[in-house]
């Protein structure tokens, strides 16, 4: 069995839930760096978009009553992978040892023309 979690302000660009749980883990599509506020894209370069892609990323976390340090597989999707550096410094920031489990992917490109989106597996318990 799965349950949707539909947090408040969470936009999707398609027919889909932002996260389902099933198993006692909580899966999140993919989050790209839209503002729940206006429903664009954030201006800056990708360190503000990878940002935006954890806060968006972490409300989800927050209605499924879980946190970052519940988190146990990341896949970052980005459209230039000389932005990983960029890109890493706030993933860094973000997380804290243990780091979860993470791959990187270059990508041709993304939705609405974003520069990273990130999803994420996390775990109860």
């Amino acid at each position: 069995m799965r349950n949707a979690i539909r947090p408040s302000g969470a936009t999707t660009v398609g027919p889909y839930s932002p996260a389902v749980e099933a198993g006692g883990f909580v899966y999140l599509s993919g989050q790209t760096p839209i503002d729940p506020a206006t429903g664009k894209l954030v201006t800056g370069g990708v360190a503000e978009q990878t940002r935006q892609c954890l806060r968006n990323s972490f409300n989800i976390l927050k209605a499924a009553a879980l946190t970052g340090d519940d988190v146990v597989k990341v896949t970052v999707y980005l459209v230039d992978l000389s932005h990983f550096p960029a890109m890493n410094e706030v993933y860094a920031s973000e997380f804290s040892e243990p780091y979860p489990a993470r791959t990187t992917v270059g990508v041709r490109e993304l939705p609405l023309g974003a520069s990273v989106e990130i999803e994420m597996v996390a775990r109860r318990g």
